[in-house]
């Protein structure tokens, strides 16, 4: 008996801010489905090229009083990324909270619009510390 992976499911409270979010990130719309019965949609967002590895972002039209909570249940999504100096310099640009910066070269976290924990990881060998990371305190929790 085979398993195949298929996608992470999150339910987003703004659609758009959630989209825009992950699009700093670099994903990219690669599906949607919209249910006018069940009045949601459903956006699925992946890497370029990683189309088989894709985060679905779940929108109840009707809204959906639950978000956003704390999600610590939820656990957190990670990503690879080339430089992650770069990759949070953009998102703090954007208004993202970077909630424990990448001190080490190696490890960061965010959380997206509706409180998801993104675990963002150097893609081999950890950078050398460079300010403002390296004395940089977290924020929040991750």
């Amino acid at each position: 008996m085979g398993l195949t992976y298929l996608h992470t499911m999150v339910r987003v409270k703004d659609l758009e801010a959630s989209m825009a979010f992950y699009q700093l990130l670099g994903l990219h719309e690669t599906r949607r489905m919209e249910s006018e019965q069940g009045r949601f949609t459903l956006v699925f967002m992946a890497p370029p090229g990683q189309e088989d590895c894709p985060i679905e972002l779940t929108y109840n039209w009707d809204g959906d009083e639950g978000l956003p909570s704390d999600s610590r249940h939820f656990g957190h999504l990670a990503y690879r990324v080339d430089n992650i100096y770069e990759m949070c310099q953009t998102l703090m640009e954007n208004g993202v909270t970077i909630n424990r910066p990448p001190r080490d070269g190696h490890m960061a976290f965010v959380r997206s619009p509706d409180n998801i924990s993104i675990e963002l990881l150097q893609a081999g060998e950890r950078l050398a510390p460079a300010e403002p990371w390296a004395s940089m305190e977290n924020t929040g929790h991750w």
